[in-house]
């Protein structure tokens, strides 16, 4: 019998797990906007291409060790490995403590790949753990708060990074803050569960590249996995296109301060969280993905009408602006949609992972929708950077992405096309044991 929500959130099977990772997503987003604000506004170095390559080196990691983080993951005790990680994170936070008051760009960057190992490390742990903790009926609700937890965690890192390091003592204040930040979130690990290996006579290997196309390859072989992975990749590629183009939205296209971009932020997190924790009681607990391709659709119509709207929401310049306006109105309702919808279509995906992988080897299905994950948000950002460069604006690119959008939900419907009664759940929900 699946804890209420509530219940869920204060059970020490999910709080310290849920503090440890909103701590991390908050420092990785803290530290990243936090440094190409400090680049462009206060030493006039860098621009887009620094924030591309912050980006690219905070992404890159993923892509190459996420493998071994999977095998790490099965062969130890996650409860332990979470400990050892949060306390890489705050080594980290020390050194970029320093690199601020130095206002050291180079520094910032060796910094921000060091993230990027640590979270990629992280990402196959915090997964791999919940099944571990949680029942097979209250896999929803715990994804559901790891999702919205993160979404918000991301919005609030960056704008906190941005806002804090403009102030006279920003870098100080950012330094402190992440530093106290990494402290809660190994109180957090240190409070979660002991836990057993899931599989200790695993012998990792160190070939990245062969462990890579292994841990794939494992992914691929696993029918509900694969899908549920492919599904997870695109709604990154959206995510990640969505967040790029907010600020451009703000700026170019309503011609608008950074408290419109604050609003956009904070709407689109809100959203991803009610559909995220909504998805648990839309699907009483069970793990099921039958409203993906419904969830996918919304997004693709949502999307469209909130290019559309912003679009015609040019001289809204500041937060109060939009929210007197009819068309700002309309420009928030569509966004808090299509991340209500975001939430409902992602989360299930991860129950199924989770559910359909065999215990022992969970952290490495995760493993492979991280590298999966990776891979198309790198692709995708390309996209989008090429379509501006033949001269888009964000409202067309957002457009652009609704119709690609369209046609990975019509992929979805097509991939079970045929099974036994024309059922999505049946054949993207895990095969009972």
């Amino acid at each position: 019998m699946a804890a209420p929500l509530s219940e869920l959130i204060r059970s020490r099977r999910l709080w310290p797990l849920t503090l440890a990772q909103s701590c991390g997503a908050l420092n990785d987003n803290l530290v990243k906007n936090a440094m190409v604000v400090l680049a462009i506004f206060r030493l006039g170095v860098g621009g887009a291409g620094l924030s591309a390559l912050a980006g690219a080196l905070f992404i890159a990691p993923y892509i190459l060790l996420s493998a071994t983080a999977g095998n790490l993951a099965d062969r130890h005790s996650k409860s332990r490995l979470v400990v050892i990680y949060k306390t890489m994170e705050i080594v980290l936070m020390i050194a970029a403590a320093a690199a601020f008051l130095f206002a050291s760009v180079p520094a910032l960057l060796a910094v921000l790949v060091g993230l990027g190992i640590q979270a990629a490390l992280f990402g196959p742990v915090k997964y791999g753990v919940l099944p571990e903790y949680l029942a097979d009926d209250e896999l929803l609700a715990g994804n559901g708060i790891i999702e919205a937890t993160t979404f918000v965690s991301i919005v609030c890192g960056s704008v906190a990074g941005g806002g804090l390091i403009l102030l006279d003592s920003g870098p100080a204040v950012v330094g402190a803050t992440g530093i106290v930040l990494a402290l809660v979130g190994l109180f957090g690990a240190v409070r979660m569960p002991a836990l057993p290996p899931a599989d200790p006579g695993l012998n990792p290997g160190w070939n990245v590249a062969k462990e890579t196309l292994l841990v794939v390859g494992a992914a691929r072989a696993v029918r509900p996995i694969w899908l549920s992975v492919l599904g997870l990749s695109w709604f990154w590629v959206m995510g990640a296109t969505l967040m790029t183009e907010f600020p451009v939205i703000a700026r170019d296209t309503m011609l608008a301060g950074g408290s419109v971009l604050t609003l956009l932020l904070a709407v689109f997190a809100v959203g991803v969280g009610l559909g995220s924790i909504g998805c648990a009681r839309l699907l009483h607990g069970q793990v099921s993905a039958r409203f993906t391709p419904m969830a996918a659709v919304g997004i693709s119509v949502f999307c469209w009408d909130f290019a559309a709207a912003a679009a015609g929401a040019h001289g809204l310049v500041s937060a109060w602006a939009v929210l007197e306006a009819p068309a700002g109105w309309r420009m928030l309702l569509d966004l808090m949609l299509l991340a209500v919808c975001g939430g409902i279509f992602s989360v299930p995906l991860y129950a199924v992972i989770q559910e359909a992988a065999a215990p022992a080897q969970r952290s490495r299905m995760i493993a492979a929708n991280n590298i999966m994950n990776a891979l198309f948000m790198v692709t995708g950002s390309g996209t989008a950077a090429a379509l501006a460069g033949i001269g888009f604006d964000a409202p067309g690119v957002l457009r652009v992405a609704a119709g690609l959008n369209l046609a990975a939900a019509g992929l979805i419907f097509a991939a079970f096309r045929g099974t036994r009664a024309g059922s999505f759940r049946e054949a993207v929900a895990p095969e009972a044991e």
